[in-house]
């Protein structure tokens, strides 16, 4: 099947031909015909599947056909890098066309308020938005979403991970009843089909498997105790074949932490997290992409809004909290038809965990030895109940009691 199978509007179809666009992939292959045919959609399928296109591209032909005067789409995402990449492909897909968008997110300065505010007065087609900056400005009357025609939630189980469901529900007392609806989520568990229930009308449902990593990802593990995994990591990143390092860890408390233990070791690294200001991330992004950054630190608000080729090594400094979550980290690394290492911390907490991730993929990732001056880590246990053992490798000093 091509994308010329699909009628799009001629300017949209000129713009898939300029990008070199011919083939969909397996979620654009079921999704747009849904889409087209004015359905509800619920959707599963992760990043990297070409899942934003999928509800793109349809889109921008029914907008194509229709009255441009009025805000047509809403789109919300968990975060404002997502909410930046819809909008940048939006930008592309839609070159040839006269459909207009814009990103809305917090994080700025009043400055980028009222810039957001301004645009949204004198409108746009498609509103790509993160919930708590859409409120805002909803709230403020800035926004009239009475001829609204489609509503998308774009990884909606990072949404409602991230405690947005009030807000999502919220949003939707702005909406007309009448409207097409699209969920997309990678996952599926129950808090999904519960809101589908409430906002979804009689929805087609599409399924695409979690693929398996890319064959391009040679997959490492190390176990170790956690006072182990800073020096472990250092040895790590002294290895000049890793030009592009992201290392993720599951709390920004610890991103914080980990990236000033990288810096006082004389490894340039930057924190990316929730706290920072947009100007900073944008910052630190741009010299990631750039390469002039090589090592960046993060939570999981990068595993999905991400998408950088040359990525040479993904480091897990703890196993994170779902298999699913283990696929998009190290999907950062081997884009593009490149490869790339992706190496996982094993504490004995976390090895249950990392069980589960094994057998989600269907194969054993390899253990490597630590290192000698490191010496051992706890023995790989994932079937054992979770529990705190004894590291023989921390000595601890006790005070003798005076005689009494």
């Amino acid at each position: 099947m091509n994308f010329e199978d699909f009628n799009f509007a001629p300017s949209l179809q000129e713009g898939l031909d300029t990008m070199g666009f011919t083939k969909p992939t397996p979620i654009q292959e079921k999704a747009i015909p849904i889409v087209l045919a004015n359905k509800d959609l619920i959707a599963c399928a992760q990043t990297g599947t070409g899942k934003t296109a999928s509800y793109l591209l349809p889109l921008l032909h029914k907008i194509e056909q229709e009255d441009k005067d009025d805000i047509n789409t809403l789109v919300l995402a968990p975060t404002r890098e997502l909410a930046l990449q819809i909008d940048q492909q939006i930008m592309g897909l839609a070159y040839f066309t006269g459909c207009t968008s814009i990103a809305v997110y917090g994080g700025g300065d009043g400055i980028s308020y009222e810039q957001q505010k301004r645009s949204l007065t004198e409108g746009v087609n498609i509103i790509v938005a993160t919930p708590g900056r859409l409120i805002a400005h909803l709230t403020s009357g800035a926004i009239n979403l009475a001829h609204l025609k489609h509503l998308v939630l774009d990884e909606a189980d990072r949404m409602l991970d991230m405690g947005f469901y009030d807000d999502i529900v919220r949003i939707i007392s702005y909406l007309p009843a009448k409207r097409q609806n699209l969920l997309f989520s990678a996952t599926m568990p129950p808090k999904i089909r519960s809101l589908s229930k409430k906002i979804l009308h009689d929805p087609e449902e599409v399924n695409i498997a979690i693929s398996k990593p890319s064959e391009g990802i040679l997959q490492q593990a190390y176990l170790v105790y956690d006072d182990q995994k800073i020096e472990l990591l250092e040895q790590i990143l002294s290895n000049s074949e890793y030009k592009s390092v992201i290392v993720f860890a599951s709390r920004k408390e610890t991103v914080k932490k980990l990236n000033s233990a990288l810096n006082r070791k004389g490894i340039s690294s930057e924190a990316f997290h929730s706290d920072l200001d947009q100007d900073s991330r944008e910052d630190i992004m741009v010299r990631f992409k750039g390469k002039s950054l090589a090592v960046l630190v993060g939570t999981d608000v990068i595993s999905r809004g991400i998408d950088v080729v040359g990525i040479s090594l993904v480091v897990n400094f703890d196993v994170p909290p779902d298999p699913e979550d283990y696929i998009h980290r190290i999907g950062r690394t081997a884009r593009a038809e490149t490869t790339g290492t992706a190496i996982t911390f094993i504490n004995e907490k976390d090895q249950r965990k990392f069980g589960r991730i094994e057998a989600m993929i269907g194969a054993e990732v390899i253990k490597i030895p630590l290192p000698e001056e490191i010496k051992t880590g706890p023995t790989y246990e994932p079937e054992a109940k979770s529990k705190k053992k004894f590291n023989p490798n921390w000595k601890k000093k006790f005070k003798k009691k005076p005689n009494s």
